[in-house]
């Protein structure tokens, strides 16, 4: 008999390690995140590079949710096969080979949009609309540099020469900026959080409303990620927000953001060796849970986890606590300490409801790192 878990089979039924997401506090987070921003008149574009599911996209649009993000433009032909093309691309598209890719997509999906920070990118993508004979206009973004120093033009002069660039081109219209503001999502004051948000949500606004005086119609202004969604939310001119991980959670959002949002998301695995009078062997390694965030950790408190390679990890216990004492056979789950990589090593979510396996969904995009 093959190995092919269904709807109705129980937890149990699953093989090790298996993604598995917990849908009573998976909905709680939507619940949760969209009281707190909807009221707000923001809108909530989630970054789909989490998830890589365009079911998950089309649910949390049912939820609310204007569109969504994706971080790479072979995750939106992903997405947009799949029925859900209302995206912005947040990361350059930049070589021959991706702005040929990117015109053929735009060309069946007009709802795309792309961001730019240089008029090299800007120029590349309009010469190809052009060499092809594409009739429109894509949407884009410039994107701006607010703190993070990873991608972005610098605000002020550079700004307005790019917009300036833009306008002269035939086949770019610009709607927008987006700046994001990634180096202060886990910092975990929250004051401190806080501060260092808005001063970068000034330089986004001012960046746009300089645009405007110099002619451009700025109708968005993206930004924020889970860490800081509420504080974007708050800052007059911006428009949209990218939240992505407060779906499913991690360690490292937990220590920096804290209980706001449940870990719904959990790595469930096996015991295969007992390898001293506190310390076992479990199946999930480096290729089932990432470490560029730490470690990750046991759902259930007590246990420290470490890597033993690519296939295993421990887990060790306190001296004298014989309660936590694990068995060959036992099962544990385990918490990731990333998550957006931590899907990417995964092909399948088993979506469970108070232990029995509801719904399962395929990772639609992993490995679309192009």
């Amino acid at each position: 008999m093959s190995y092919s878990p269904q709807p109705g089979d129980p937890i149990s039924a699953l093989d090790t390690p298996s993604m598995i997401v917990d849908l009573d506090l998976m909905e709680s987070n939507i619940q949760k995140l969209m009281s707190r921003l909807l009221p707000t008149g923001v809108s909530i574009r989630p970054h789909l590079k989490t998830t890589k599911s365009a079911l998950l996209a089309k649910r949390l649009v049912a939820a609310g949710a204007k569109g969504g993000c994706v971080a790479k433009l072979s995750e939106a032909e992903v997405m947009c096969e799949l029925g859900f093309d209302d995206l912005l691309i947040t990361c350059e598209v930049i070589g021959e080979v991706k702005v040929r890719r990117l015109v053929d997509l735009w060309d069946k999906y007009r709802n795309l949009r792309v961001v730019v920070d240089s008029e090299f990118g800007a120029r590349a993508i309009d010469a190809e609309i052009e060499k092809r004979g594409v009739q429109g206009e894509m949407l884009l973004l410039i994107d701006l540099d607010v703190g993070l120093h990873r991608t972005g033009i610098q605000p002020g002069g550079a700004a307005l020469q790019l917009g300036r660039c833009v306008r002269g081109l035939k086949h770019l219209r610009l709607i927008g900026v987006q700046g994001y503001e990634g180096h202060l999502q886990h910092v975990h004051s929250f004051e401190e959080r806080k501060e260092k948000c808005l001063k970068s949500m000034k330089i986004l606004t001012d960046t746009a409303e300089a645009l405007k005086e110099d002619g451009h119609q700025i109708d968005v202004v993206t930004t924020g990620g889970t860490g800081t969604a509420e504080f974007c939310a708050s800052m007059p001119g911006v428009t949209e927000v990218q939240p992505g991980s407060f779906l499913f959670m991690d360690t490292d959002y937990r220590a920096a953001i804290g209980t706001t949002y449940s870990n719904s998301l959990t790595i469930l695995s096996t015991v295969l060796s007992i390898q001293g009078p506190r310390i076992i062997t479990i199946d999930a390694g480096l290729k089932s849970l990432t470490t560029d965030s730490g470690f990750a950790e046991c759902k259930t408190p007590g246990y420290t986890y470490g890597v033993l390679g690519d296939e295993h990890g421990s887990l060790e216990w306190e001296e004298g606590d014989e309660s936590k004492a694990l068995n060959i056979g036992d099962r544990v789950e385990m918490v990731p300490s990333h998550i957006d990589p931590t899907i990417n090593l995964h092909d399948v979510y088993y979506a469970c409801r108070k232990g029995v396996i509801e719904e399962i969904w395929r990772v639609d995009a992993r490995g679309k790192v192009q």
